[in-house]
């Protein structure tokens, strides 16, 4: 196995012998090449004394135009312990891709419709409607939101979630589209959201 990922991680664990024995014992015995973190939504400092015991070879976290907080101190500290970083919900599980509106509802059962309760919806909406207005002509938010992530060197590569066939062709084609300029990356940093967990973060 290529990459073996904890989730969930609470960086109190950073110490725990039960995991540090068992994943150095499955390197040496050569079933796993990396050990991975998975950062809890809205938490990137919870693995910093995890990342000190350099038994950690990537960091899985939540990054995106609204989501910046991982600059402040994680992206410093893997840059220094040269630990992978892997940026997930670049797309703030749908906000960043233009297409939500106050009146968006899913079918029974889908997890959005506890995550996009009122109190989250109504304002990832209103600052995707902002966001809207500096996106370049020619350009999706889709494909903003990823550039954005890409411009950044830190990040070694970026899992976004495709529901179609359209969405894999269009995230690929991304990868291979020039850098942001200066002045766009500069208003994109206006559109820092620092939110806090709660009971519908999950």
């Amino acid at each position: 196995m290529d990459l073996f990922q904890f989730h969930v991680w609470e960086d109190s664990w950073a110490h725990d012998p039960s995991w540090q024995d068992t994943v150095t014992e499955m390197k040496d015995r050569g079933l796993i090449g990396g050990v991975g973190i998975s950062v809890n939504r809205w938490e990137p400092w919870n693995v910093l004394r995890t990342l000190e015991t350099g038994l950690i070879d990537a960091v899985q976290v939540i990054y995106n135009i609204f989501d910046q907080a991982p600059e402040d101190e994680l992206f410093p500290a893997c840059r220094e312990l040269d630990v992978a970083v892997i940026a997930r919900v670049p797309f703030d599980e749908g906000t960043l891709t233009g297409t939500l509106t106050r009146d968006s509802r899913w079918p029974e059962g889908d997890w959005r419709n506890t995550y996009f309760v009122p109190e989250n919806l109504v304002p990832s909406v209103e600052r995707a409607e902002r966001l809207a207005r500096i996106v370049p002509e020619g350009m999706t938010m889709p494909e903003l939101a990823l550039r954005f992530i890409l411009a950044n060197p830190d990040v070694a590569t970026v899992i976004p979630g495709m529901r179609k066939p359209a969405h894999v062709r269009a995230n690929l084609a991304t990868s291979d589209a020039e850098p942001l300029s200066e002045e766009l990356m500069a208003a994109l940093r206006e559109h820092r959201w620092d939110r806090r967990p709660t009971e519908w973060s999950q």
